[in-house]
This record gives C-alpha cells, sequence and structure tokens, in this order.
C-alpha cells in the first residue's frame, strides 16, 4: 500500500517517544484511522471567513453591529437565500430579527395579530439561513456552537429537508412542538444567535480599544466572551495597560483622554474609577479659570451633560493634564537614554510675559493661568497633586473589571501575529529613510524588526506580571510609557507627541508630529516584501495589514497600498475622526474566494437599527480574489492538520507493524 511506501520504520523509531504518548489518546487502528478521515475530509471544506476590525475607540454600538450583521455578510446571505420570493420589507424584517432577536421579538409580539403564524414562517426561513451559514464547517464544530439546551433539535433541522416527501411531516412536527411548549422566543434567540457566530469564523482586531469613545469596557465584555478571536495591540491599547499596572503617566494620560472626549462613563461606571478627588481638586484649583480651551469633544446633538458638567470636565481636564506634564518629566529625567528631553516644557514658559520662550524664539501662549505650577520648580507636584496621583494609582491597580479585561488583553494579545500569509500589527515598523530596519536600542542591546515587536511585548508583560520590583520592572514600567508616545515606538513612530503645543500654544507650526519612515515607504512593494520577508511571511499573495493611521477616503486616499500587498483599515469607527475620514471604518473580510473591503457608513443607534430596521449602510470593494476556492488545506490550520495526518499515519504503520501495539479499549 502506497501508505508503506511512504513511512519507513527508521522514520517510526526517531518519532517513537512521541508516537506512544499519540497512541494513548487513539488506542486503535480502527480509532487512528477513523481521526485520519475525518481530518482529511475537514482539509477539504473552504476555509472559514476572517474579520479584521482596527481602532474601534470605543464606539462599543457600530463594533457590536458590525460583528452582529458580520459587515453586511447576513444580508447579503439573506437576500441570496430568499431573492424575489420575499419583499424588501420582508428581508429586512428578517435582518432586524437576526441582528438583535431579543429586541425585535418584544416588538413583533406587540404588533403581530397570528403569532403563531408568524412563528411557522421565521422559524423555517431562520433554519434556511442557518443551514447556508453552517455548510462550510464539519457537524462537529456546528454542534460544539449549539446551545446545549437546544442542540439535538436544531441538529435534526439542519441536517434534515423539508423538501423531502418522507421528512416533511418530521420537520413541521418538530417545529410547531417548539410553538406549543412556548420555546419559540428561545429558540429563536437561539438560532440567530448561531448564525451570527457561524457567519464569522475568526475576528481580528488590529488595536486601539480603548479611548475617545464611550464604551471600551463594553466591547472588552464582548470580546471576553467571543468564540475565536486575537487582539494586535495598539498605542491606546498599550496606555491602558500601563495604567493598569500602575504607571502614573499612563494613569494621566487615560485620564485626560476621558475628559477631552467626555468620557466618565468608561471610568466610573465601567471600571469604578473613583474621580471625585480630581473633580475636588479641579474645582478648587481652577475656580476662576474659564478653562475655555479644555471642553470636552462631544456630539452637540448626543450631548448628555449640562453646562455645570461641562465646565467641570473641562477643569479635570485641565488639571489632569498639568499632573500629567509633571510625571512625564520624572521618566524623561530618569531614562536619558528615550531621548525625550525636548518633551520639558513647564521651564520654557515665561510667566510674566505670558509668552512661551524656545531657542530664543517667543511664542504666543493661547492660556497661561497655571495655579498649580512653581516657577522656580516648575516639574514638582504639589501635595494636593500628590495626593491625587496617589489615589487614582490605587484605583486603577484595584479595579476588578480592569484586571479582567487585561487578562483578556495579555491572553489573546499581543504586538504582532501571522495569519494565513497577512502580518498584522496596529501602526508601524520602524525604519531609516533609505528603507532598512531602524535598530532601536532597549537596555543597551539594539533591537530591529521582529525582534523588536516580540522585545516590546515582553516588557509589557514584565510591567504588568513580574512579582518582584526590581530593576527590570522599574524600566519596563517605564517603558510602557514610552511606547505610548516615544518616536521609536513600533506603536507609535511619530517625532513627538504634542500634547503642550496643541493645548497651550497658538502658532500651529508647533503642532505638527512628523511621522516614522514607515509611513511614506509602506507605499513602495518592495518595503512591503522586505518586512514580510523579516517576518517569515510566506505565500503567493501575502499581505501587512495595518490600522493606526486614519484613511482620509473624503479626500481620495485609498486603504490599499504598495499594489496590494498593504492594507490599511483604520477608516474612522471613532465618530472624532469621521470628519476627517468622511466614513464610519472598515472591514476586511478575508472568505474562502479572497478579500473584500467593507466601507461603512455612520451607525445611527441601535434603537433605530431595531425599531426601523436601520442597518449600517455598506459598500463593498473587491481587493483581491484567488484564481480557485481556498480550502482549509491552504490555510495555517490546513498545515497543521497536514502534519497530524502524517503522525496518525505513522501510528498506523505502528500498529500494522507491531512496533506499537493497540490497547485495549
Amino acid at each position: 500500500m502506497k501508505i508503506y511506501k511512504q513511512i519507513t520504520t527508521e522514520m517510526i523509531e526517531q518519532d517513537l517517544r512521541y508516537l506512544e504518548l499519540l497512541s494513548h489518546k487513539f488506542p486503535t487502528i480502527a480509532a487512528a484511522s477513523t481521526e485520519i478521515i475525518n481530518l482529511e475530509a475537514i482539509l477539504n471544506l473552504p476555509k472559514g471567513t476572517e474579520h479584521f476590525l482596527a481602532d474601534l475607540h470605543g464606539e462599543y454600538e457600530a463594533f457590536q453591529h458590525v460583528l452582529r450583521n458580520a459587515s453586511g455578510a447576513i444580508k447579503r446571505k439573506v437576500n441570496e437565500l430568499f431573492g424575489n420570493t420575499l419583499r424588501e420589507a420582508e428581508k429586512k424584517e428578517i435582518c432586524t430579527l437576526i441582528y438583535y432577536p431579543e429586541q425585535k421579538l418584544q416588538l413583533v409580539k406587540e404588533k403581530e395579530t397570528d403569532l403563531i403564524d408568524w412563528y411557522v414562517i421565521t422559524l423555517n426561513q431562520l433554519v434556511r439561513v442557518c443551514q447556508n451559514v453552517s455548510s462550510k464547517y464539519t457537524r462537529s464544530k456546528v454542534r460544539k456552537a449549539l446551545p446545549a439546551e437546544f442542540s439535538y433539535i436544531i441538529q435534526e433541522l439542519l441536517h434534515e429537508s423539508s423538501m423531502d416527501p418522507n421528512k416533511e411531516a418530521y420537520i413541521n412536527v418538530i417545529i410547531s412542538t417548539i410553538i406549543d411548549t412556548h420555546r419559540a422566543d428561545d429558540f429563536i434567540i437561539a438560532l440567530c444567535n448561531l448564525i451570527q457566530r457561524l457567519t464569522i469564523d475568526s475576528l481580528h482586531i488590529l488595536g486601539d480599544i480603548f479611548d475617545r469613545g464611550p464604551g471600551p469596557h463594553i466591547i472588552m465584555d464582548t470580546l471576553c466572551d467571543y468564540h475565536n478571536f486575537d487582539i494586535q495591540w495598539g498605542n491606546h491599547d498599550i496606555l491602558w495597560m500601563g495604567a493598569a499596572a500602575g504607571n502614573d503617566c499612563c494613569i494621566a494620560n487615560a485620564l485626560r483622554l476621558a475628559m477631552r472626549y467626555g468620557n466618565l462613563a468608561a471610568l466610573e461606571d465601567g471600571y469604578g474609577i473613583n474621580l471625585l478627588p480630581l473633580a475636588t481638586f479641579a474645582m478648587e484649583a481652577y475656580a476662576d479659570d474659564p478653562c475655555e480651551f479644555f471642553g470636552p469633544k462631544t456630539d452637540p446633538q448626543n450631548n448628555p451633560y449640562n453646562n455645570k458638567t461641562l465646565r467641570l470636565m473641562g477643569q479635570m481636564h485641565k488639571a489632569i493634564s498639568i499632573i500629567q506634564f509633571k510625571l512625564e518629566a520624572d521618566i524623561i529625567r530618569r531614562r536619558p537614554e528615550f531621548h525625550m528631553e525636548d518633551r520639558l516644557l513647564l521651564h520654557h514658559i515665561d510667566f510674566e510675559k505670558k509668552k512661551f520662550i524656545l531657542d530664543g524664539q517667543e511664542y504666543e501662549m493661547r492660556d497661561c493661568f497655571f495655579p498649580t505650577i512653581d516657577p522656580a520648580n516648575p516639574y514638582r507636584l504639589t501635595e494636593e497633586e500628590a495626593e491625587i496621583v496617589q489615589k487614582l494609582h490605587y484605583s486603577f491597580t484595584r479595579s476588578e473589571k480592569l484586571r479582567k479585561h487585561m487578562k483578556c488583553l495579555f491572553r489573546y494579545g499581543c504586538m504582532f501575529n501571522v495569519c494565513n500569509s497577512n502580518l498584522l500589527f496596529h501602526a508601524s515598523m520602524p525604519l531609516n529613510e533609505d528603507g532598512t530596519l531602524k535598530e532601536v536600542e532597549i537596555l543597551g542591546r539594539k533591537y530591529k524588526g521582529k525582534e523588536l515587536l516580540n522585545r516590546t511585548g515582553q516588557l509589557i508583560r514584565t510591567a504588568y506580571f513580574a512579582d518582584e520590583d526590581n530593576d527590570e520592572k522599574a524600566f519596563a514600567l517605564d517603558y510602557i510609557w514610552y511606547l505610548w508616545c516615544g518616536k521609536d515606538s513600533p506603536a507609535f513612530d511619530k517625532s513627538k507627541m504634542a500634547t503642550f503645543e496643541r493645548y497651550f500654544l497658538v502658532d500651529k507650526s508647533t503642532h505638527k508630529e512628523v511621522k516614522g519612515a514607515y509611513y511614506t515607504l509602506r507605499d513602495r512593494e518592495d518595503i512591503c516584501d522586505m518586512i514580510l520577508d523579516e517576518f517569515g511571511v510566506k505565500g503567493e499573495h501575502r499581505h501587512i495589514i495595518n490600522g493606526h493611521v486614519p484613511v482620509k477616503a473624503v479626500k481620495g486616499e485609498k486603504p490599499i497600498k504598495a499594489n496590494g500587498k498593504l492594507m490599511v483599515i483604520d477608516g474612522g469607527f471613532s465618530r472624532a475622526y469621521q470628519p476627517e475620514t468622511g466614513i464610519a471604518g472598515y472591514t476586511l473580510v478575508y472568505h474562502s474566494r479572497g478579500f473584500q473591503l467593507v466601507q461603512h457608513e455612520p451607525f445611527t443607534s441601535t434603537q433605530k437599527a431595531i425599531e426601523e430596521g436601520q442597518d449600517i449602510k455598506s459598500t463593498t470593494q473587491i481587493v483581491e480574489l484567488s484564481s480557485k476556492r481556498m480550502m482549509v488545506k491552504d490555510t495555517d490550520k490546513g498545515r497543521e492538520l497536514s502534519i497530524q495526518i502524517e503522525d496518525l499515519k505513522k501510528l498506523l504503520v505502528a500498529y500494522r507493524t507491531g512496533i506499537i501495539k493497540e490497547k485495549a479499549s
């Protein structure tokens, strides 16, 4: 037989120890043979659909809707299945039910006159949709996704056809019995959730879950319970990881951004951060300051705050900003190797002239009211400020919810990921002007490319998890802040973070943050190929996928660059960026036939989606189509399964030649 010719006794003896272990799981020829047949069959199924999202920035309603509608895929499937047999309004009703089953059922029961008839029709329609989305998976995989209480019934409905005259009565009785036993609502909810789950096989989040939007904690709750996902950390995620680890500069920055975008709920309700000490201090210290340049950036139409609260947030925003500049000075002076002395700016303020003086040049200041800054020692915290920092430190490091979310970020996240010939990282790969990989010095050793991202990932983990307070942990805690805003940080890679200049200096030329070489050189195919080689990415069609820099679609900028080698999918989920991008985010979808880029219009609200069936308007662009349909065998998972098959074949030969004895069943 062919299998005997391929596998020699020497090959078996080389792997004998491993094969002995494998024999405990597959103790007989029958068990090993069955698993080989099963795995070979899986290899010839279509690859699962991957969804890539970036820069969610707390916009939980839009994020959850995109997950529920699978970036428009469910709507397309409903259209394909029911075509002209249903009116558009009826297809819209089915889609809304699939997205929001609990809420939609309540509305249906309020207005539907013949609920039994509606249940029968709807259950049959949902079963058809579910059969369609489950068709590319094994029965075993679908079974594992099923809710336990309805597992058997759903399996029967999925794998039997009401078109078969021998089964028609059987199927009809199942559906009528579900209704008669008053389980129709629960069954519909279970089917809808299953459709959502099976439509997206795996989810990749390319960073920046936190900041700007109102619900990063809600996004994290969703992800913690999601069936299959990974995260590539962005600079805003790293900032919150640093805050949770106890870096006071990261805490101050996270608070400043929350005040800037009016997101008190994420802090207080989401993570239980006690903001009362900061609020009390800010009201007293800045009682005579209008703080007009520190008012939160909120949507005037959906602003939940009154004028008194807005004023208080402005005061808190300014207070924490000054505290941040003082705290950062400590790290900058403690770590000269960070080369961030140019970020020490408070001592350049001339408090008498009310000017900012740098290199002999005077700059006009739009705000020069600093009641907590001592001109003789501008970087010293006042006693009240030091006490606030201590209390905020306690709140961040003791928050149970934050700890849970950090555990999720560390468990499913890293600086980069290589998956199915795609290299995923949030922001940048530090490069020299000539396109070579830039060497970055960390603790006396130089790193570049893949080594650099691995080392930064290790330091982030050390900052959070190291038990002993030693020099390495102290450095890692400081470095996690550097990753947020340092010029050689792969999560940032700009000349500076011009926070002080944007807040206080009139001259807009001082606000400019010069991007690193990667952001211009990445348009070149040869540069992308060099980076892909560095990370060992193989395949005829290989890509880099990034987020971080919003694509200004409104100005004609394209997300596909370097002749298709690079895809930038930050399209502006954050409402704050939407005037700049002109759209409301991208989803990159990679299914068995190739890549599609889905461009989203702004999401109105969950309420309107439920009540009026308002879906996110999305435009789909084909990025790359495969000449043949991709199967599981063409993926990373397929290569793993192929190795397992080869090992099982060796075990089979070992059994048949007597090298390993079958075990009693």
